[in-house]
């Protein structure tokens, strides 16, 4: 067995934990003592992956401190390694983990008592680091975080005793000098002074932004510089960062010069802090003219992103492909291969109609049945089984789908679904709800046929993919009516900024004649004048009920082009077209949450 600390980022659950699931386990009872002390029983883990990559680790016991690891890092901004135990061939995980626990329960639970007794091991026993670590189950990263609060001013650790300073604080602490910690005291004592905290604390210690080593692009052993060590981590930190950005950025731009010497045309290095959204380019090839963007963040962290071009400069490029085709007929077609809908559009359209069939679905079990088992005999991307989340970088888009009745409607049928299978009703889906099988598997079989054709809409609902071909058949063949389920938004107007787009749709809400007469106005022009027809405003007779070709059941488009929702309703129209109609059934459980609220 070897002790080590690892990073959280190359840590999974393994297959063979009993907790692997997609669902994170309840951690609500360690979790205020992992934020206030850390991990210190040791994970056991097992080198490798699937993938057979030798740096990741699989837990194979210690999954619940795990994700409550995850969730301190997420609230205090700063992920530290944990402390794990690597499995050897014939280890046994759980005499292992057995063993770990017994030797940190004879361990006192106050660090600073626990100060004193490694203290006294060191100093009148003569234990090394290693030998205490081995005596109590403990990584040397920990012992010697423990010892470093001898670096601690008497008082610093008498606070943090008496719990008036968190664990995050006076590990920063450790690293600061007399005079520092007497002066961050100082701060700590005033009534009007701010007195830096976490995160903010090492960055006052280091006088702004705190730069790990692992960010360095340089050799270490060429830096001339100081390099404080980081107890709290496998790794420095620098202590003048003025030094480092010249050692860094000299780095940078060999790195540059490496990448045009390998072929690509341009490379352009951000600004530093400005962040590279994936979303604002698009995929180019090197052969194509694709670029490669270097971002750096502020804690010197550098990535490289190869093989894009800005949405201006792929416009410009197809721009230049159909100008130097030969005919018009090339021309034309080059053209035609333009999307009708943008990809945040498509998102937008893909997320309403998938909202709204598996809203509508709740209501047919027979249809949701017939569904469920194509889906086990041919398989689906989402038939693992996992979750379709509905994500979509566009807060505005989320937004749209997450208020919409469609999903409201869901909403309260997920809730009855999960109160009959006796789980919280704030859990975020039924599938993945429970990490005990056979407890989950008799509630099923105590409940009747109803109840469980209910769950079962619900659980289809969660784990039928967006965008897909299977949501155009499905809401084709239950007539899923968008105008009961969906009313006009802004993020829709706002995603249309195609002019011929806008014009076929002015020519659908108030007719040819207002279209034909605005064919020049601005897209946004066009647009308010839709507006104005759908609320009745400024003279405009209002048009009820409208649904945009893109949202009805079956999808049409406004032009000739591309479409991705038309194309996958061609794939399935002659299967659907004439196929018996299975009645609907009631099927809306009781969901005890709303009775208790009565």
């Amino acid at each position: 067995m070897q002790l080590a600390n690892i990073e959280i980022g190359k840590l999974f659950v393994s297959k063979t934990n009993m907790r692997h699931a997609d669902k994170s386990p309840d951690v609500s009872d360690i979790l205020p003592t992992v934020k206030a002390r850390g991990v210190i029983v040791p994970l056991i883990v097992r080198p490798g992956d699937d993938e057979g990559r030798p740096d990741m680790f699989g837990i194979i016991a210690g999954a619940r401190r795990f994700h409550a690891a995850i969730l301190a890092s997420q609230e205090n901004g700063e992920a530290e390694p944990l402390p794990c135990a690597i499995m050897e061939p014939g280890d046994d995980a759980a005499a292992l983990e057995a063993s770990l626990i017994e030797n940190i329960a004879r361990l006192d639970p106050d660090e600073v008592s626990q100060w004193d007794c490694f203290t006294r091991l060191v100093q009148k026993e003569g234990r090394s680091v290693e030998q205490i670590g081995q005596t109590f189950g403990l990584t040397d990263l920990y012992v010697r975080r423990i010892l470093a609060l001898g670096n601690l001013l008497p008082r610093v650790r008498s606070l943090y005793r008496d719990g008036e300073i968190n664990a995050a604080s006076v590990r920063h602490l450790t690293l600061a000098t007399k005079a520092q910690q007497k002066a961050w005291l100082a701060l700590f004592d005033s009534d009007d002074d701010y007195c830096p905290t976490g995160p903010q604390l090492k960055s006052w210690l280091f006088s702004g932004v705190s730069i790990s080593t692992r960010h360095a692009l340089f050799p270490l052993d060429s830096y001339k510089g100081r390099i404080v060590a980081d107890l709290f981590g496998d790794d420095g930190v620098f202590a003048d960062s003025d030094q480092f950005w010249r050692a860094q950025n000299e780095a940078i731009a060999a790195r540059r010069d490496a990448l045009m010497s390998d072929g690509w045309t341009d490379v352009e290095v951000m600004e530093p802090g400005q962040y590279f959204h994936s979303w604002e380019y698009e995929r180019m090839p090197r052969d194509k003219g694709g670029k490669v963007f270097i971002s750096i963040s502020h804690q010197g962290e550098v990535e490289l992103h190869e093989g894009y071009l800005s949405a201006k400069d792929a416009k410009k490029a197809r721009a230049a492909t159909v100008k130097a085709s030969t005919s018009e007929a090339d021309r034309q077609a080059v053209r035609d291969q333009r999307s009708e809908t943008t990809s945040a559009l498509q998102s937008y359209i893909d997320l309403h109609r998938h909202a709204a069939t598996r809203a509508m679905l709740t209501d047919h079990p027979g249809v949701t049945l017939r569904l469920m088992l194509a889906h086990a005999i041919a398989g689906s991307p989402l038939w693992n089984v996992r979750v379709e989340d509905q994500h979509v970088r566009n807060d505005a888009i989320a937004e749209s789908v997450e208020t919409s009745a469609t999903e409201t409607l869901f909403d309260g049928q997920r809730r009855a679904a999960l109160a009959l299978l006796g789980f919280s009703p704030d859990e975020p889906n039924v599938t993945g709800g429970g990490d005990d099988l056979p407890a989950i598997f008799a509630r099923l079989i105590g409940l009747g046929d109803h109840d469980v054709m209910a769950i079962l809409a619900v659980v289809m609902g969660e784990t039928m993919q967006a965008g897909s071909a299977v949501v155009e058949a499905v809401g084709t063949y239950l007539k899923v009516d968008m105008a009961s389920l969906w009313t006009p938004d802004d993020a829709l107007f706002d995603l249309i900024r195609d002019r011929q787009v806008a014009n076929a749709m002015l020519r659908e809400v108030a007719g040819k004649k207002v279209a034909d007469g605005n064919i020049t106005e601005k897209v946004k022009t066009q647009k308010a004048i839709i507006l104005d027809c759908l609320n009745g405003e400024n003279q405009r007779q209002k048009v009820e009920n409208w649904v945009p070709k893109w949202l009805r059941f079956p999808a049409t488009s406004y032009t000739a082009r591309p479409f991705s929702t038309l194309a996958k309703w061609k794939q399935v129209e002659r299967h659907i077209k004439g196929l018996p109609i299975v009645p609907p059934v009631d099927i809306t459980p009781v969901d005890p949450y709303s009775i208790a609220a009565e």
